[in-house]
């Protein structure tokens, strides 16, 4: 017995992994600050939770339909005609268990072997890997600093093939923030429309959380010709701060919605009933503490990018939204550490501020583009300043 090939395409998550070491050193006592996990701090709204013990009295605790209530797609629905002006019925919605099962089952439910899906790089770390498990080729457009991170429509051109299957566009991005503008997606989606055979894979995480009046736009919604083959995905973690409450969600065409349903009758049936249900209460509900938390996001932004940007040899882009920042430090690769040490790679750097500083990042390798590393900011500006504080030190030490 041995594992499959299957599995031999994927690795890990990178930042779960960091994540896992960070309680490691914690339970041994380090004073280690964790900026790794990408995972807001601020707790689930109280009304959501009070919905969700609501449905535990009301016996919500059966099975529902595989891929979604009939509530919660309802809710979705709403969602999207709300805050998108994009309009779907109940049979063109998917739920799933997080962002990264709809992301699974999309994949896994529409790719054969050989076909090939364009990844901006830096990318969530999994997209690649899905894609491998499904037998596709990830084919990675390099979107760096100088282009703000952002996908170039002639890159895009360039990248696509008859092989193409699906481009995937997460707009605010993790892990850099970067965020696409209307007139940005209307210059990727006329490349796009040149290219019938193409879907689009709308990853919409972060929609919620941008700043300084950046306004957010999904590609369906900017270029309505693409409707027909965009999958418009998002979910509850972020916004409403319920990533343990796993409930991602899409609106796209109803036979490929149909097909991720039947996939996942086969794998974990429905996401957890009680989940569903305080998912209702978060779309639905009163959206005026997500303000509020963006202000304390962008109070953050603002401190991580402006002590990082003070470090001799260290670019950090201002990010438009998320809760990320993915600073390059292209002009620290060569140096030494106190003890001897190369910094060579990104790993390097990652592993001198893991044991030197006692913060934990994540390597930028694991997003697809090198030098640099991702922080998340969605901690106390008082860990926030320590942790920089530390980097800055740490970076001042290398000779």
């Amino acid at each position: 017995m041995h594992a499959s090939a299957a599995l031999g395409r994927i690795s890990p998550s990178p930042t779960l992994a960091i994540t896992s070491r960070v309680l490691e050193l914690k339970r041994a006592g380090v004073d280690v600050i964790g900026l790794g996990a990408g995972e807001p701090d601020f707790d689930t709204p109280d009304f959501v939770k009070e919905a969700a013990i609501q449905a535990i009295r009301d016996g919500k605790t059966k099975y529902t339909n595989v891929d979604g209530t009939i509530e919660l797609k309802q809710a979705i629905v709403a969602k999207f005609a709300r805050d998108n002006k994009l309009i779907y019925t109940t049979d063109q919605v998917s739920v799933n268990v997080g962002g990264k099962h709809t992301l699974f089952n999309a994949m896994v439910a529409t790719i054969d072997p050989g076909d090939e899906v364009v990844i901006p790089a830096p990318y969530w770390v999994s997209y690649p890997d899905v894609v491998q498990f499904a037998g596709g080729v990830p084919v990675i457009v390099k979107a760096g600093p100088e282009v703000g991170y952002k996908l170039d429509p002639a890159a895009l051109d360039a990248a696509i093939t008859p092989k193409t299957k699906w481009v995937i566009l997460n707009s605010p991005s993790n892990p850099t923030g970067a965020g696409y503008t209307i007139d940005e997606l209307k210059a990727l989606g006329a490349v796009l429309a040149k290219h019938p055979h193409v879907w689009i894979f709308a990853d919409d995480m972060y929609e919620h959380i941008v700043y300084d009046g950046f306004k957010f736009a999904t590609i369906a919604e900017a270029c309505p010709e693409l409707f027909e083959r965009t999958l418009t995905v998002n979910g509850c973690s972020k916004a409403y701060a319920m990533t343990g409450w796993r409930i991602g969600y899409a609106g796209g065409a109803a036979w490929l919605i149909k097909a991720m349903a039947k996939l996942q009758s086969q794998s974990t049936s429905n996401p957890c009933s009680i989940a569903q249900a305080a998912a209702v209460a978060a779309l639905n509900g009163d959206q005026s503490f997500l303000a509020e938390r963006n202000t304390a996001f962008q109070g953050r932004r603002d401190l991580v990018v402006a002590m990082l940007n003070e470090i001799e040899g260290m670019h950090c882009p201002t990010p438009e939204g998320a809760f990320y920042v993915y600073p390059s430090f292209a002009e620290l690769i060569g140096k030494t550490t106190p003890n001897g040490r190369l910094i060579d790679t990104d790993e390097a750097m990652v592993g001198y501020l893991l044991d030197d500083a006692k913060v934990a990042v994540v390597q930028g390798a694991a997003f697809g583009l090198s030098p640099a590393f991702r922080i998340s900011y969605a901690t106390s500006d008082a860990l926030l300043r320590e942790a920089c504080t530390r980097i800055q030190t740490a970076c001042a030490a290398l000779k």
